[in-house]
């Protein structure tokens, strides 16, 4: 039990601060946040047109028939699409943010140290390995499935899952296997 519990607790703190340096000091999630100098004015028009929620722009209309949406889908091949997610009130509240995302961790370090154990004495390079695999795993079930659909670059998330999995797969390598 104390190797899961710590275990869980310092992978979930590597991972944290991994996805903390991913995001601030070394941005490599900038490609998924671009700077349109018309912010202003396309933020005011959503402010004016939309409610808050996830928009996929051309679509049909709930209810709409399949024949209608095949029509869609032939009128709008070739020209602009959009995705927008639209709030109206940023609300960064970095506290418990942090602590959501810390939480999120330490259950995921968690879950992964459980699988571990239960391959009984697995070497270093075993549990390595696992771990980045099941970082792997994520990333192609959530972030590149997304991609294939709605071409965005997924690269930075390809890193973190590296990365980040690869880092506590050391720790775990190392801790799991203490006596």
């Amino acid at each position: 039990m104390k190797k899961l519990i710590i275990g869980s607790l310092v992978g979930g703190l590597i991972f944290f601060f991994w996805q903390f340096l991913s995001w601030t000091i070394l941005d490599i999630h900038r490609p998924m946040q671009q700077y349109t100098d018309k912010q202003g004015e396309i933020l005011e028009y959503l402010s004016k047109n939309l409610e808050e929620g996830f928009y996929y722009l051309p679509t049909i209309p709930e209810g709409s028939s399949s024949d209608q949406a095949q029509k869609l889908m032939e009128d709008s091949m070739g020209k602009p699409w959009a995705q927008i997610y639209y709030h109206k009130a940023m609300n960064a509240n970095m506290g418990s943010n942090m602590a959501r995302a810390f939480v999120i961790d330490v259950l995921a370090a968690l879950l992964i140290c459980w699988i571990l154990l239960k391959m009984g004495n697995a070497s270093f390079n075993t549990i390595l390995l696992s771990t980045i695999g099941i970082g792997l795993i994520s990333y192609f079930l959530n972030n590149y499935t997304q991609a294939i659909w709605f071409e965005h670059k997924t690269i930075a998330d390809l890193i973190d899952a590296l990365i980040g999995h690869g880092l506590v797969g050391v720790w775990l390598g190392f801790w799991l296997r203490r006596p």
